[in-house]
């Protein structure tokens, strides 16, 4: 199926490792343009565009963080630079924090989880929106998590700003949605990352998470990449305002295929 991504403008924050590099490789091979975004390994962004541009990719290296407003506002000018503005833009840059029961938590480290997880994607959406609105259209993709659902001892900020995302989502794509630009939340189950490397590197820690999924195996980021590039496109044309979960069937409890 041709999604007909060819040579639309696309922002993916965060976009260096992980789920975002291969958001960011889904999008070049629809022959969209990418822009990957990045605060820390310029030398992993500047490995994956060359790549990219070996194949005949359009590529952008821009350096920001995603919690300034300022580095945020001057990245979206370079983009309208390059550019003339942006058709998709994909909030991946996260965190999930230091684990802590609430009562032991550094407020600091806290708030950190939600400037960059929350305060950043808002930050980023807001910009998209100045320039979506007006052109009346567009697509913005939040990456969210299961944890917008279920609970998770040890990272309430996690699970605070990805509901956070989710419900600012909600909000962005009913004031957006009369101008013809969708937003809405892809939300990943337990993906293999370099953020939980250390769970399923582990067998004893893979068996336990394998427990939690219905299918039966950890996602990998091409699974969510694909669904990504899907919801970015017009296939996904009618979908705005919610939360696609990419879990394998986590939130669908598993545990209690053997009784409640």
């Amino acid at each position: 199926m041709d999604l007909k991504l060819t040579g639309k403008r696309v922002l993916v924050t965060g976009g260096n490792s992980g789920l975002g590099a291969a958001m960011v490789r889904a999008f070049a091979a629809e022959h969209a343009r990418v822009a990957i975004n990045y605060v820390v390994h310029p030398e992993q962004t500047a490995q994956l565009a060359g790549q990219l541009r070996a194949g005949g990719g359009e590529v952008l290296e821009l350096a920001a963080d995603v919690t300034q407003a300022n580095d945020v506002a001057a990245m979206f000018r370079k983009i309208d630079g390059a550019w003339g503005g942006l058709d998709v833009l994909v909030n991946n840059a996260g965190i999930d924090g230091t684990r802590a029961m609430a009562w032991e938590a550094d407020t600091a480290a806290w708030n950190r989880v939600l400037q960059i997880n929350l305060v950043g994607a808002f930050l980023c959406a807001r910009e998209a929106l100045k320039r979506m609105v007006p052109q009346r259209s567009g697509v913005i993709i939040n990456t969210s998590s299961v944890h917008e659902l279920i609970a998770w001892s040890g990272y309430s900020a996690y699970a605070a700003s990805k509901a956070g995302v989710s419900m600012m989502s909600k909000t962005l794509a009913q004031e957006a949605g009369p101008y013809g630009v969708r937003v809405l939340c892809i939300a990943p189950g337990a993906i293999r990352t370099p953020i939980n490397a250390t769970v399923w590197q582990d067998a004893a820690g893979q068996q336990d998470l394998i427990s939690k999924i219905a299918i039966g195996r950890v996602g990998e980021p091409e699974d969510v990449a694909g669904m990504a590039v899907v919801l970015a496109s017009d296939v996904a044309a009618y979908v705005t305002g919610s939360s696609v979960l990419v879990d394998g069937g986590m939130t669908d409890y598993p545990a209690f295929s053997h009784g409640g």
